[in-house]
């Protein structure tokens, strides 16, 4: 059940975009709510756990209640622009608190790693932190200002695009630096 709910879960936040886009006309605000709700509860066990969890499955809920109470369908726009906010203060306040986010992610896999590889890791948080500040801003100002087909296709598409890249050219570059301190 674990390894259903780690590829559904993703799968559904990476649909989201288009969901809301090709569902806002047929399905309800509360509906989008309920399913969203029920997403956030099967996550919430596992997020519960780690530093900010509880910050980030409250607001989540909150705003699942207020779609499903307020039954206003343009607030499921602003969904993506919630997840970034969330996860801006949860890479930065890993920053102010320690140990940063991508270093807690890295001593996953490898627990003794030398003082160069933190400073690294805090400078990759640092770069997402930034890439959550940008994403967070495209995403309120295309919820503003622009049509749903720009939203769909920045939240749905571009931004999954910016992340990928993040993630290769960090991958890159971390080969690249083990080769030269190996």
């Amino acid at each position: 059940m674990r390894q259903l709910t780690n590829i559904l879960l993703p799968l559904a936040g990476l649909l989201y975009p288009f969901v809301v886009y090709f569902g806002m006309e047929k399905v309800s605000p509360p509906m989008f709510a309920l399913v969203l709700g029920a997403i956030w509860l099967i996550r919430a066990p596992k997020l519960l756990r780690e530093p900010g969890g509880r910050w980030m499955v409250g607001a989540a809920l909150a705003y699942c209640a207020l779609l499903a109470l307020s039954g206003e369908a343009s607030l499921l726009r602003w969904y993506p622009t919630l997840i970034s906010a969330l996860l801006l203060i949860a890479f930065g306040l890993s920053l102010i608190y320690g140990p940063s986010f991508i270093e807690r992610i890295a001593r996953l896999r490898e627990p003794d790693f030398p003082p160069s590889a933190v400073i690294y890791t805090r400078k990759v948080t640092w770069v997402w932190v930034a890439f959550f500040v940008f994403n967070g801003s495209m995403s309120a100002m295309l919820t503003l200002w622009a049509p749903m087909s720009w939203w769909t296709l920045y939240n749905g598409l571009i931004a999954y695009f910016i992340m990928g890249a993040l993630f290769a050219g960090e991958w890159l570059l971390r080969k690249r630096m083990r080769r030269m301190y190996a």
